[in-house]
């Protein structure tokens, strides 16, 4: 007879296994693979620009790096730090102690009716570029209760999304217990000390939406504006908090998985493509076996598809999942390229 521990842990991954590989997920057929400049690696996160250009991505030696053809791949757009030393920083990989000086970018989002990015960066906080690239302006966020007095800085920050309609943007504190350095430790603990933020540029006005997060990550506001959806990496599942309406100011479950959500995207047609990574084998600290996959999700959290991600990264997570004109963009920490697929 199993132990109870046993049991337990052997049904976990039976449905782990049954969401993602016994549910016919959709199959992705990888097209190619855009390279990073080496060392580059992480790109956790992929927009294009109000004209189609792109992808941009955001990398691990602070910068964000444009694709602008196969002769020339990856050039440089903008970066972070607004003080940054091309010759420390440039090729740093992931979890360097110059990362702090040089900047961690993970969200990315364009306005596209100014052509301004905004970037969610992890030891800088909420930047945003203008419509040329090129060094950062840093938003004043606000006093974070764990900082002193009139600081503007969180120790943490990871997605954000856009309303295009209002400018105001929507950002994600992983934790104010971890910094991105610490990330690790992060995912294998019980940490509930996330939050999520909006942001009007117009009069630099910050809202605390919901604190008491379990690793707040991914972001995406509804297409009418009347909701925005946070995930929360250690508690598998997305909540929806409500903007507008008889429920505005409250929230609720939007959606519970079996595997790890991470960033969302929305696609002009209002559905919700998510990152959700499974996850096999033993605990933390021994790191468990990943399944890298996603969701295609309703605006009424009905799951429309299962995808598979194995083939674009092996056992490595997924970050993002971005659709443009029809292909698949899919972004990844651990990964040194960005893979080009169509799903059927």
């Amino acid at each position: 007879m199993l132990s109870p521990n046993l049991a337990m842990s052997t049904m976990a991954m039976c449905a782990t296994l049954l969401l993602f590989l016994l549910c016919s997920p959709s199959v992705a057929i990888l097209l190619t693979r855009l390279q990073l400049p080496s060392p580059v690696m992480g790109p956790e996160s992929v927009a294009f620009d109000r004209n189609g250009g792109g992808p941009y991505v955001s990398v691990s030696d602070g910068r964000i790096l444009k694709y602008v053809g196969p002769a020339e791949g990856f050039k440089e757009y903008a970066y972070t730090s607004p003080n940054r030393n091309k010759t420390i920083c440039d090729g740093l990989t992931d979890f360097s102690e110059l990362q702090a000086t040089c900047g961690r970018p993970l969200g990315l989002r364009f306005n596209h009716q100014t052509g301004e990015l905004y970037v969610a960066d992890a030891y800088f906080g909420l930047i945003k570029i203008g419509p040329n690239g090129g060094a950062p302006t840093q938003y004043s966020q606000g006093i974070h209760p764990q900082e002193k007095e009139n600081s503007t800085t969180f120790p943490f920050l990871d997605g954000l999304d856009i309303d295009v309609n209002t400018g105001i943007v929507y950002y994600t504190e992983a934790s104010s217990n971890y910094r991105f350095k610490d990330i690790e430790a992060l995912r294998g603990s019980r940490d509930m000390s996330g939050s999520l933020y909006s942001l009007d540029p117009s009069t630099n006005e910050t809202r605390v939406l919901m604190r008491g997060l379990a690793l707040a990550s991914g972001v995406a506001v509804s297409r009418d504006g009347s909701f925005v959806l946070v995930s929360e990496y250690l508690a598998n599942r997305i909540q929806r908090f409500w903007l507008k309406g008889p429920r505005a100011n409250s929230s609720d479950l939007f959606l519970q998985l079996t595997g790890r959500p991470d960033n969302i995207w929305r696609n002009p047609r209002g559905e919700f493509l998510v990152a959700v990574n499974g996850l096999i084998g033993p605990s933390p600290p021994r790191r468990p076996a990943i399944i890298p996959g996603g969701v295609r999700v309703s605006e009424n959290g009905l799951i429309l598809r299962i995808m598979s991600l194995i083939q674009e990264f092996g056992s490595e997570a997924a970050s993002e999942i971005h659709e443009h004109n029809g292909t698949i963009y899919s972004g990844s920490m651990q990964a040194s390229y960005i893979p080009i697929s169509t799903i059927i």
